[in-house]
């Protein structure tokens, strides 16, 4: 009898729905569905070939740990090869497909991993380049389609499952058997914001526990589905298209690439979205730019429409539903506003929007809300898989990040710091015994962020300890929510407040690419010098001064930059989860930064 694991879940969707649809992929125009029966046996398949390579423990054993890489983007191969990995005693590790050849050897070492999965060619050269330096691979294994390798340790997805033959489905079955709720399941590597990304162990408990809780929360079933497009190596993917599915029955449709995910949504129409901030404010740069050309008529109404949707939704956030007039008001303004613009958005048949993995602006979430798309923010991170606090439908509070979930426990420490005890709290760091200690203390979760609870139990974030500015006058302020509220301007992509041992704030910032570009066309200005250009400074100015009014003195932004270029991953200033990794801004921008500071 298999113990209760995400693996043990998953073999039973075979049994239980075996020609229902589990995932889906992009084929020419259509949509081509495997059933979980089909989807089973290929997991299956795979365990076997990587049991044939070697890649195996049992639990109460002396085996020493099989780590199993996979980089890539979301396709059906990263998941099987993630659950073969699970099923056969061993963990799998997603790496992004941003990091660079030494990013990569880097885990690929530190895992000393036997096998890695690549995407393509492209991501095989990575390890091509670092070869020499991981002594332990033995082979690595290209997703379909990958292209021609021509190297003795590279092998085609085919060849790869062929190995298969050589180990019976009884002897993977004994491995599943013997898998322990207590046991290593997989490796988060963090996105490293300030140094080397750190493996975050979770165990099977951790995994099953968690999808138990998220499947709860937002009641899935095997008439749902997702789009899976966020990077596969962050838990909170993993939650959405792997976890969950494998406890709900629910169906994941692969993304064909990141630049087609708006067209994805609009044909799969999911019902449940995970995003992170910034794809909500590409909705909200789009959708506000559209409704600020409305006139006459047309523009009254869409103001209604927002009183009416905020109105209806304040009440549905505190377990209520609309009645009389106001019952009236949404039913028209769903006919005509809210349906109308669901549709072209895909999220039409969307139970249940959630945002995460970063900050969002409240005025997003209010924005949203006004057009009964209401959106959930969630906070968590790798070392408890993912969800601390959510808002659950029926009690919501925008601008908090929602009550803390069901059987987790949450509490603030006397310097502000969230600590977090529960069943998805995780066994530590791989291989760190400094950094664990650290993090865990007497069971307690040491987050890094600050934040407060209110009197309605709602946990808000405040800030992270390690980013706290201390100014020359010695004041301690959090910048998230400077930061957040710079970015409500659609022209600004992000935003840095700086002022650690300064005597005043100021702020760096660099311009959203689509929203610039749009506004040096209209304005007939030189894109590549339009961050010299007085007009938008105007532009920005203006909305600093309106962001600095509801601020303090001390938190108020006296002076501002405009960089040169966006920050990005591939210069190092963003994760590959699009987080802020402010040594590398002060690094790369110093000459900006000490400009502010001239006089």
């Amino acid at each position: 009898m298999s113990a209760d694991t995400i693996i043990a879940r998953f073999m039973k969707q075979a049994d239980q729905r075996p020609h229902a649809k589990g995932y889906y992929v992009k084929e020419g125009s259509a949509w081509k569905a495997t059933t979980w029966k089909t989807y089973v046996d290929e997991v299956r398949t795979a365990a076997r070939a990587l049991l044939s390579l070697g890649i195996s423990r049992k639990h109460g054993t002396d085996d020493e740990l099989s780590c199993v890489c996979i980089l890539g983007f979301n396709r059906p191969e990263w998941i099987i090869m993630d659950l073969a990995a699970m099923a056969v005693g061993g963990a799998p590790a997603g790496i992004y497909t941003t990091c660079s050849p030494t990013e990569v050897a880097y885990i690929v070492s530190h895992t000393e991993a036997k096998v890695v999965l690549v995407e393509n060619v492209d991501q095989w050269k990575k390890i091509e380049a670092e070869r020499e330096n991981l002594p332990k691979l033995e082979h690595v294994i290209l997703m379909k389609g990958a292209g021609q390798v021509d190297d003795d340790m590279v092998l085609t997805w085919d060849e790869f499952l062929a190995k298969a033959e050589d180990t019976s489905d009884d002897t993977l079955q004994e491995y599943i058997d013997a898998l322990s709720p207590d046991e290593l399941a997989t490796l988060i590597y963090t996105s490293g914001t300030t140094g080397p990304p750190k493996g975050v162990m979770l165990s099977h408990h951790n995994l099953s526990w968690t999808a138990t809780a998220a499947q709860d929360m937002i009641s899935t079933g095997p008439e749902d589905c997702v789009v899976s497009y966020l990077p596969l190596s962050h838990i909170a993917e993993q939650m959405f298209s792997i976890h969950t599915p494998c406890t709900s029955g629910m169906q994941v449709y692969f993304a064909e690439s990141l630049e087609k995910v708006k067209d994805n949504f609009a044909e799969v129409r999911p019902t449940v979205l995970f995003a992170v901030p910034r794809i909500w404010e590409k909705f909200y740069a789009g959708v506000s730019t559209k409704m600020a050309a409305a006139t006459g008529l047309k523009a009254k109404l869409v103001g209604w429409a927002r009183d009416t949707g905020r109105q209806v939704n304040d009440l549905r956030n505190n377990g209520q539903e609309p009645s009389g007039f106001l019952a009236i008001k949404y039913n028209f303004f769903n006919d005509k506003v809210y349906s109308k613009l669901k549709g072209a958005l895909g999220l039409d048949r969307t139970k249940i929007c959630v945002s995460g993995a970063a900050p969002i602006s409240k005025e997003i979430l209010e924005f949203f809300s006004g057009l009964d798309v209401v959106i959930r923010e969630v906070y968590g991170q790798s070392e408890d898989c993912g969800p601390t606090s959510f808002n659950l439908p029926g009690r919501t509070k925008i601008g908090s990040v929602g009550p803390p979930i069901p059987g987790c426990t949450v509490k603030i420490a006397d310097d502000d710091e969230i600590l977090v005890k529960g069943p998805n709290v995780f066994m530590g760091y791989y291989k760190d015994e400094e950094a664990t200690n650290e993090a865990l203390i007497d069971g307690w979760l040491h987050s890094g962020d600050l934040g407060k609870i209110d009197s309605q139990g709602y946990l808000h974030i405040t800030g992270r300890k390690k980013d706290l500015i201390i100014t020359a006058g010695g004041k301690n302020i959090a910048p998230k929510n400077i930061e957040s509220s710079l970015k409500d301007l659609n022209l600004i992509g992000e935003a840095v407040a700086i002022g650690d041992r300064r005597k005043y704030l100021t702020a760096l910032i660099s311009l959203d690419t689509d929203e610039s570009a749009a506004y040096a066309k209209e304005h007939g200005l030189d894109e590549a010098k339009l961050c010299e250009s007085p007009q938008l400074r105007g532009v920005i100015q203006e909305h600093v001064d309106k962001v600095n009014a509801a601020l303090a003195r001390v938190e108020q932004i006296k002076k501002f930059s405009i960089a040169k270029r966006p920050f990005s991953i591939e210069d190092g200033e963003l994760t590959p989860t699009l987080k802020v990794k402010r040594k590398k801004v002060h690094e790369h921008f110093a000459d900006d930064i000490e400009a502010m500071y001239g006089d």
